[in-house]
């Protein structure tokens, strides 16, 4: 899958911009600041409904402005479709694809991008919703059905918060709240189509992830990762139980529960936390307060590994994720790209770095220094000053 184009209007600090892109290495150059990872958070945005660096949309529209639209050309061999989003400040965005107008849940059919970011040393070093947002944006590309699956969870989990809160307000006690068990039934309907997906997913990438670790750090770490589920009994809030978990050597099973199992353990846990859950108006068992636990050398990688080991984490798990989209996609290799990486990376790990992604269809890279980007990488580079493109050349 190759992006040809991407037309940008009142997107973050474009007023309007066009980028033609070519097949292998682009490169994107500019100082800080001048709308580089603008570019990449566009193009990425086709892929997951969302940013890589915000939790919300109303951002990437220019100051001043009520919406930004963001198209984009993709090839897969002669074939070629045009994306179009429109991100609303309020409201609803909306989508089209070749002219037609569709759901934005679509547009992850057509697009799949794996972009790596500084920020994303956050999925190994920040709170548990890091690596949950990790896992789902790639739930997305693998199957774009989950972005419903997802969104609808959300809608029941706060439905159901709200009426935990309003029963706590006026006093009410479990038995007295018949319609709590409607909303149970819902949040495990769904709740456990995530975890079904998140398990399989950690499954697959265990593999991978080994791999691109070994590949980039030049030592076998023995990376892992694994699911603590709420449902299992693994209380959010209990730091030393979480890493207590986290450094335990016993291996999960998590991956062989069937639905029934899931829906059964979550239902379980719903009823034993009931009590809670009223006294405190939330809700507190589900995939929204799972954890993924990464390992390095057997330990958990959050609080033990070096910056180091950290990076080579992060990094391994969007290559990772590369070529399990890769193997599985019938749209041709993913897009990737890596947003100001080789700034923070030694001369070692740039060599390696540029060797495993050298092969793929099309490798997007934004460095505010060019010779920070290893030459295999600079085959065309476009430059970007204040939010205009300046100079391109191959």
């Amino acid at each position: 899958m190759i992006v040809e184009q991407l037309n940008l209007v009142d997107f973050r600090n474009y007023a309007a911009a066009d980028v033609t892109l070519a097949p292998g290495p682009n490169v994107f150059v500019g100082r800080n600041g001048q709308g580089k990872t603008n570019l990449a958070e566009a193009i990425g945005y086709f892929a997951t409904l969302g940013s890589h660096r915000v939790s919300q949309d109303a951002p990437m529209v220019r100051d001043g402005e009520d919406a930004a639209i963001v198209r984009m050309r993709l090839a897969y061999g002669e074939r070629r479709v045009l994306l179009e989003a429109q991100l609303n400040r309020s409201g609803s965005n909306k989508a089209r694809v070749n002219g037609s107008a569709v759901k934005t849940a679509e547009l992850p059919r057509y697009a799949q991008v794996v972009l790596f970011a500084p920020e994303d040393l956050q999925i190994v070093r920040s709170d548990p919703s890091a690596r949950r947002r990790f896992a789902d944006q790639l739930l997305i590309q693998r199957a774009p059905r989950m972005a419903g699956v997802l969104a609808d969870y959300d809608r029941v989990l706060k439905q159901r918060t709200a009426l935990l809160k309003s029963a706590r307000a006026r006093g009410i006690r479990g038995e007295n709240l018949s319609t709590l068990e409607v909303w149970d039934d819902k949040l495990i309907q769904l709740g456990t189509d995530v975890i079904r997906a998140r398990l399989a997913l950690a499954a697959d990438l265990a593999g991978p992830v080994a791999e691109a670790y070994t590949a980039i750090a030049g030592a076998d770490h023995r990376p892992e990762l694994e699911w603590l589920l709420s449902i299992g009994g693994t209380d959010p809030d209990d730091d030393e139980e979480r890493v207590d978990a986290a450094a335990s050597d016993t291996p999960s099973a998590h991956a062989a529960l069937s639905a029934a199992d899931i829906a059964g353990a979550f239902r379980s846990a719903l009823t034993s936390k009931r009590a809670a859950e009223l006294e405190r108006g939330l809700t507190l068992v589900g995939p929204h307060r799972d954890d993924l636990l990464l390992r390095v050398r057997g330990l958990p990688v959050k609080g033990y590994a070096s910056h180091g080991e950290s990076w080579s984490v992060a990094l391994s798990l969007r290559l990772a994720s590369a070529h399990l989209l890769r193997a599985q996609s019938q749209l041709g290799d993913p897009v990737l790209i890596l947003d100001d990486v080789f700034a923070e990376l030694d001369t070692d790990r740039r060599a390696r770095l540029a060797g495993m992604v050298e092969g793929f269809e099309q490798v997007i890279v934004t460095a505010a220094v060019e010779e920070d980007v290893p030459p295999a990488l600079r085959a065309r580079t476009v430059r970007v000053v204040a939010g205009t493109i300046e100079v391109a050349h191959e």
